[in-house]
C-alpha cells in the first residue's frame, strides 16, 4: 500500500514510517523538518515542504497515497497561547489542504493525530479515565485546533465517503524526543538530570497526564491504517503527576535526592488526564506495553548517549 506520512521525519512520525516500511508499505514522508532530523528516515523518500504549501500538494497528487497518516502539527499548547493564529494555520488550514489533495487523488482512508492530553478539558477525577463519549472542551488554541481535527475527519467520512481514524494520543515520550524544546516533560526533565541540574515544575507538580512510550504510539499508527474508524484515545488509562514523574527521571540519572525547582503554572493546561484505551483495544488490537519506568530509563540512556558524543 502506498502511504503518504505528513510529519513522518519526526519523533512521533520516524518510527510510525519504519514500521509501514517493515510490513511492505510504500512510503512517502512531506516533513518541513522544523522539528524532526533528515538523519531518522531514507533521503530518497522525503519532500521537505510545509504542508500548506503548493509543493507539499503537488508531493501528495504525484504520489497518489492510498493512506495518509496526518502527524505534521504545530505541537505546543504554550506556543498556541503565544501565537493562536499561527496554530490554527498549521493544524486547521494544514490538515485541510492535505486531506483534500489526497482526496483529489483517489486516496480513501485518514488517519490523524489529535491530543487526548487536551481535547477533553478538565475532567473530575472520578470520572477517568475519560473515554472518548467524554464531552470536548479544550482549554487552549491548540487544544481547540486538536478538537477541530476530530470534527473535520468525522465530516469527511460522512460527507465525502473516506475512511478516518483520529488517534487521542495522551503524553507522548521517548528517545528522540528534543531535550531542549517547550513540549515533552520527560525529555526535559532527562536533559537537566542527567547534567546534575534540577528540573523545573510549572506549578505545584501535582498536574496528571498519561505518558505513552513512542513505540506504542507508532504501533498504533501503523495499526491504524488498515483498522478502525473515529475517534480513539491512545494511552494507558494511568494519570501520573509531574512531580511522580520528576521522582522516576532522577533515578533513572543516578540523582535520587535532587529536588526539582518550580515556577509559574501555565496557560490552558488541564489538571488531570487519563485516557481509557479500551475503544483502541477492540478496534485496532493495541495495547500499551512500555510501562513508564522502563520508557523514562529509556529516555535517560538516549540523552546521556547524545551528551557523550558532543
Amino acid at each position: 500500500m502506498r502511504v503518504l506520512v505528513t510529519g513522518g521525519a519526526g519523533f512521533i512520525g520516524s518510527p510510525v514510517v519504519g514500521l509501514l516500511r517493515g510490513q511492505g508499505d510504500e512510503v512517502l514522508v512531506i516533513d518541513d523538518l522544523s522539528s524532526g532530523d533528515f538523519g531518522w528516515i531514507s533521503h530518497d523518500n522525503l519532500v521537505q515542504a510545509d504542508i500548506r504549501s503548493d509543493v507539499a500538494v503537488r508531493a501528495v497528487e504525484t504520489f497518489a497515497p492510498e493512506c495518509m497518516v496526518l502527524l505534521a502539527a504545530q505541537m505546543s499548547v504554550r506556543a498556541s497561547m503565544r501565537a493562536p493564529a499561527f496554530d490554527a494555520s498549521v493544524n486547521v488550514m494544514g490538515l485541510v489542504t492535505m486531506i483534500d489533495a489526497g482526496l483529489r487523488v483517489g486516496c480513501r482512508r485518514f488517519v490523524g493525530a489529535s491530543s487526548g492530553g487536551t481535547i477533553y478539558g478538565d475532567v473530575p477525577g472520578e470520572t477517568q479515565p475519560i473515554n472518548e463519549n467524554s464531552p470536548r472542551a479544550p482549554r487552549s488554541f491548540y487544544g481547540i485546533t486538536k478538537s477541530i481535527m476530530v470534527d473535520y475527519l468525522e465530516v469527511y467520512a460522512r460527507e465525502r465517503k473516506a475512511e478516518t481514524v483520529t488517534l487521542a494520543l495522551g503524553n507522548v515520550y521517548g528517545p528522540r524526543q528534543n531535550p531542549h524544546g517547550e513540549v515533552g516533560v520527560i525529555a526535559l526533565f532527562a536533559e537537566r538530570l542527567t547534567k546534575g541540574l534540577p528540573g523545573t515544575i510549572n506549578g505545584d507538580g501535582l498536574t496528571t497526564r498519561d505518558y505513552v512510550h513512542v513505540s506504542d504510539v507508532a504501533r498504533a499508527f501503523e495499526r491504524s491504517t488498515r483498522h478502525g474508524h473515529g475517534l480513539m484515545n491512545i494511552g494507558t488509562g494511568v494519570g501520573t503527576s509531574v512531580l511522580e514523574v520528576h521522582h522516576l527521571v532522577r533515578v533513572a540519572a543516578g540523582y535520587p535526592n535532587l529536588d526539582p525547582a518550580h515556577g509559574p503554572a501555565l496557560p490552558g493546561e488541564v489538571r488531570a488526564v487519563a485516557l481509557d484505551p479500551s475503544r483502541a483495544r477492540e478496534s485496532l488490537g493495541w495495547q500499551a506495553r512500555v510501562d513508564l519506568k522502563t520508557g523514562i530509563e529509556d529516555v535517560v540512556r538516549w540523552v546521556s548517549g547524545q551528551e557523550s558524543v558532543k
